[in-house]
Parts: structure tokens; C-alpha cells; sequence
């Protein structure tokens, strides 16, 4: 029935600068693929703001975060320019989707409630909950309010009034208590409590309502979640009343050992991407096998199937995957398959082409077994002695890809989705290049061979990496100009722009004060590489070689708190980056080719 798409993050990876324009053509290729269900959460806070809670909102780039009760305050607050841009976006985002008949999910109270709310109600029966990832209390330590308290049903069934009010409903919302957030007990009655205090505020404004619920819970926290208490919260709601996306499900499905999430309807769904990484990647055998798999299973409530990636713009091939899935009666034979797809995407068949997609799908695109794809390439990660450069793939596949696509170029050339994987399947080639000119330097630097430790620095910081930027740059999907410029674009006053600029840049690179979530939402951008990624490298190899030529110790202390200086440089450094791409794609891919293809 259902094929739902969007993940609550992807509103601040990927959407949260986003214009109508940008807007409009994403819900046309929502259509255009067959997407029936997705939420529209945008302009919650112009509701939310209606109550006097300016200090609790984090700024545009954390949002995510913040309506899922992890965070508050930080790189906020949200000027009321935000509020009212948001909410005639909102406005035009539903009126689309449901005039190209799609279903909106909108948002309801999940029972995180400001702290301001116990001045103004000092009886209040709130509990604050513990820190969320790597943050303390300053940003995080949310209050969640106690299911018996009154105030829960007045709260959430008021908000949901007026928000039916502003954007009418198609009756399913979307409410995440929980999100990885430990409850305050494990007691099974009262997890039930909780589930059935959200549902009755929903059902209090909307006596039609259906609760659609990310399952990432209970993969996410397994030794809270035993079967007792998944059962507990999925029942404290009616049978039939809750969806749940089980949303890691091409690799850590939830329906299995709940059967069925004990009866509620759930939607399998493909989560592929964290934080909107580069990287190819894709679990194609799990993906074409699984959904078919839980129709099958016994007593199966499965109602649809999802796209639910943290962040979009990457890996466009596994979604045109997905996408073709929901439709299907068994799984697709791949190899044919990816001929057709390579033919359709660059308009015209052509054998090279074809063959470098067969390398990359028998590789990249073939993880087996629990897969979860975070980039951990030493290119975007924090320089240490102790990098993954584990593949899971032939990087030899990937080379000869790229040979075949470059050899495509006369041919299929004018193709604006081919300069796309061009440049796609070069990025990852010189991102392998990355890990060997790593191990070169580690090698080099444990044999304390200053000659050879020079020589692979100074290939990877003077002209890999550089190269690299280079023909990122000459791509406009791969510019960080494109990305802060967006940001930029939604302000009203400067003001607003540097404060929107700070929140862009502080996502991809520290995530957080103090580099909370470093690099988790790690981008290969023309500029980025250069003066985020480069300058760390560089910083690294000087310090190694300083500590070979005064043969002192290599601290990795004393280089996190130097490299920390360097990281948050450049969120502050207020250089601006083009927006528009310079150099021919072809010609960048083939010099990098010529110097470097193993």
C-alpha cells in the first residue's frame, strides 16, 4: 500500500536550506517514483513558537535533532524571518503533494517539553533525560513529561489542533519519543503509558489519527529493548493504528525477532546513508531480497516499502533500485538490470559504460552481511596512527571502472549524469589513493624513514589532494560554495547569514561545539577537501615529520588539541567559496587518471 520516503535527519542533512524550487522539483521526482506517503514537517516551530519557547529551538541545521527531543539550543536561536519563510514553505509543500495525490505525515507531540514550561507550570510532573551522543546538558538533557500529567493530552492535542488548523491533514503523524534516548524505566506498563499518552493526544485533535513511529529504537538501544518492552510500547496503541518504518532493515531488520512488531503494520524500509556522506556504497543483494522476504514471513503486518537515508544527492543508483522494488512481484536479476539502468541514465547504450557499472556493482554496491555505512576513509577522518582502511569491496574493481568510464567519455560526454558519475567514480578512486599514501606514511614514519615519510606526505598534500579539490570544484553537485551559499540565501539581515553560514559549515565538520560528532556528517566538496580535509593532513605529516627529525614521540593528545584549533579555523574563517564550477570534469578525471591509476 505504502511508498514512503524521507528520514527525520534528512530535513537537516540535506533539506534545510532548500527553497520552493528545490522543493518542487523533489516532490515532482517523488511522484515521478511512485512515492505515495512522506512527512512534511516543515514550519513546526512557527506552531511550536506561538508559546514563548525562542530559547529551546537549535538553529536551522539541527532541527532534526531538536524536534526529536536530543537537542536544544545550540547554534540557535531561530529569528522570526525562519518561523514565517518555513511556514509559507510548508504551506506549498503539502498543497503539491497532495494535489500529485500523496498521503503528508505532519508532526505531533512525542512529550519533550522546554524548560520553560516548569516556570510558567512549576507543578508539572517532567523528568529530564540523559545527554544524547557525545553532548552534555548545555545542549541536551531534554525534559520528558511524566504520561499521567494532564498537561500531556492539553499540550499535544492543543498543537495538533493548530496545526491542522494552518495545513489541514491527511490523518497520520509522525512522533518520536524515544529516538535514541534511554526511558526513564524499563517497566513494560509504563513504556505502554507513554505510547498511549502520544496516541490519545493524537486522537484528542484527530479522532482518525494514525501513528507512524521510526522503529531505529530498537535496533538502535537492543539491551533496553527486549521483546517485552518493544511489545509494551507498540501495544499501548491500538492494533492497526501505528506504522512502524523498521528503518535499518536491509541490515538490521526489527520484524524479525518481534514477530512482526507483534502486530502493528510496518513499513520495510532501506536506510543506506548516514549524515549524507560521499562514498560509494549500496547493500544491492539485501535490498533486492529482503522486502520480498518479510511478505513472506509468518503473520507478516509488512504495508509498504521506504527510502529513508539520512542524507540524499549520493549513490543515485541504489534508490533507482529501491524505487523499482516497490512494484515488484520477486527480485530483479541485477546484472540485466544494471545495463538498462546505465543505458537510461546516460541516454544511449553504450559497452564501456555498461561494463564499468558491472564492476561497480558486483563491488561498491555489493556489501554483504550487517552492513553500516559511515565513510570511515582516512580522507575525511580526523589523522591518527590508527585509521580504518578496511574496504569491503576489490579496490581494483573500482580503478578499472574508471578506466572503462573515462574510455566512455568521447561517446557519452555531453551527458550532464554522466560528468555526475565521472566525477563520482574518480572521487572514490582518489579516496582509495587517500588510504594508500596513508599507510605509506604510517609505514615510513613506524620505520622512522624520514626520505619516504616526505615523499608520500608531500605526493598526498601537495597534489592528490589538491587534485581532488580540483575536480570536485569542476562540479556543481560537489561545491561547499553551493552549500553555503544556500544557507546564506534564506537570510534576511547579515546577521542571519553568518549565523546561518556557522550552523552550515559547523554540521559537515565538527557537528557541535566542540567537535561532538566530528566529521559523522563528512561531504567531499571542492573546497572542503582543500582547506578542512588538506590542512589537517598537512598539519599531521609536519607533525610526524618534526617528531622523526627531533625523535620526540608522536602524542596523539597534543595533535587533537592542535588539529581542534585547525577544524574550528575553518568554520570561522569566513572565506567565501564559489558557487559556480570551474574546469572541464573530463579533462581533471583523465589528468588524475594519467598520474595515478594503479
Amino acid at each position: 500500500r505504502y511508498r514512503y520516503y524521507q528520514n527525520a535527519c534528512t530535513q537537516s542533512y540535506s533539506y534545510a536550506w532548500w527553497d520552493w524550487a528545490r522543493w518542487e522539483r523533489e516532490i515532482d521526482w517523488m511522484a515521478l517514483s511512485g512515492i505515495n506517503v512522506a512527512p512534511a514537517l516543515v514550519g513546526q516551530e512557527a506552531v511550536w513558537q506561538r508559546s514563548e519557547i525562542d530559547a529551546h529551538f537549535t538553529g536551522p541545521a539541527f532541527l532534526a535533532w531538536n524536534r526529536m527531543g536530543n537537542l536544544r539550543g545550540w547554534a540557535g536561536p531561530l529569528p522570526p524571518s525562519w518561523h514565517l519563510k518555513q511556514l509559507y514553505l510548508q504551506y506549498r509543500i503539502v498543497e503539491r503533494m497532495r494535489s500529485l495525490g500523496m498521503i503528508t505525515v505532519l508532526p505531533a507531540f512525542a512529550g519533550h517539553i522546554p524548560q520553560g514550561i516548569l516556570r510558567v507550570f512549576p507543578r508539572v510532573n517532567a523528568t529530564r533525560l540523559g545527554g544524547w551522543s557525545h553532548f552534555d546538558c548545555t545542549y541536551s538533557c531534554t525534559y520528558l513529561l511524566d504520561p499521567e500529567d494532564p498537561m500531556f493530552q492539553v499540550i499535544g492535542t492543543l498543537f495538533l489542533k493548530e496545526l491542522i488548523k494552518e495545513f489541514g491533514t491527511d490523518h497520520i503523524y509522525s512522533a518520536d519519543t524515544f529516538n535514541e534516548m534511554t526511558p526513564l524505566s524499563s517497566d513494560p506498563a509504563y513504556l505502554s503509558r507513554v505510547s498511549n499518552a502520544v496516541f490519545r493526544s493524537m486522537t484528542g485533535a484527530d479522532p482518525e489519527a494514525l501513528w507512524l513511529m521510526q522503529g531505529w529504537l530498537f535496533q538502535h538501544q537492543p539491551d533496553f529493548w527486549q521483546p517485552a518492552q518493544v511489545r509494551a510500547l507498540l501495544h499501548g496503541v491500538p492494533l492497526g493504528r501505528m506504522i512502524v518504518l523498521d528503518l535499518f532493515a536491509e541490515s538490521k531488520p526489527v520484524y524479525q525477532w518481534t514477530e512482526s512488531f507483534y502486530g502493528q503494520p510496518f513499513i520495510w524500509c532501506m536506510l543506506h546513508n548516514f549524515g549524507g556522506n560521499h562514498g560509494l556504497f549500496g547493500t544491492v543483494e539485501a535490498i533486492n531480497h529482503g522486502p520480498f522476504a518479510a511478505r513472506r514471513f509468518p503473520n507478516s503486518t509488512m504495508v509498504g516499502t521506504g527510502l529513508v537515508p539520512e542524507g540524499i544527492e549520493q549513490n543515485d543508483v541504489v534508490y533507482e533500485l529501491m524505487n523499482e522494488l516497490g512494484w515488484r512481484q520477486e527480485p530483479l536479476d541485477l546484472p540485466s538490470w544494471v545495463t538498462r539502468y546505465a543505458e537510461r541514465r546516460y541516454g544511449a547504450p553504450n559497452a564501456a559504460a555498461a561494463g564499468a557499472w558491472q564492476l561497480l556493482l558486483r563491488s561498491v554496491y555489493n556489501c554483504t552481511g550487517v552492513c553500516v555505512n559511515h565513510n570511515r576513509s582516512p580522507l575525511v577522518r580526523r589523522p591518527s596512527l590508527h585509521m580504518d582502511t578496511e574496504l569491503w569491496y576489490n579496490a581494483s574493481d573500482v580503478y578499472e571502472a574508471w578506466r572503462l568510464l573515462l574510455s566512455a567519455g568521447a561517446e557519452l560526454g555531453s551527458s550532464t549524469t554522466f560528468r555526475y558519475d565521472l566525477v563520482d567514480v574518480t572521487r572514490q578512486a582518489a579516496q582509495q589513493l587517500v588510504s594508500d599514501y596513508y599507510l605509506s606514511i604510517r609505514r615510513a614514519f613506524q620505520s622512522h624513514a624520514l626520505p619516504e615519510l616526505l615523499t608520500a606526505g608531500g605526493v598526498l598534500v601537495y597534489d592528490l589532494l589538491p587534485e581532488l579539490d580540483s575536480l570536485l570544484s569542476s562540479h556543481s553537485l560537489f561545491l561547499l560554495g553551493r552549500w553555503l551559499d544556500s544557507a546564506r540565501a534564506v537570510a534576511t539581515s547579515d546577521r542571519e547569514a553568518e549565523q546561518y553560514e556557522l550552523n552550515a559549515r559547523n554540521q559537515v565538520t565538527l557537528w557541535g561545539p566542540s567537535g561532538n560528532i566530528l566529521d559523522y556528517a563528512n561531504k567531499q566538496l571542492g573546497g572542503l577537501v582543500l582547506d578542512y580535509y588538506g590542512v589537517r593532513w598537512s598539519l599531521f605529516v609536519s607533525t610526524l615529520v618534526e617528531s622523526l627529525n627531533s625523535g620526540t614521540p608522536f602524542h596523539q593528545d597534543q595533535f587533537n588539541q592542535a588539529v581542534f584549533q585547525v577544524e574550528r579555523g575553518f568554520v570561522y574563517n569566513k572565506k567565501r567559496y564559489p558557487a559556480v564550477p570551474a574546469g572541464d570534469t573530463l579533462e581533471i578525471s583523465r589528468k588524475l587518471f594519467l598520474k595515478y591509476y594503479p
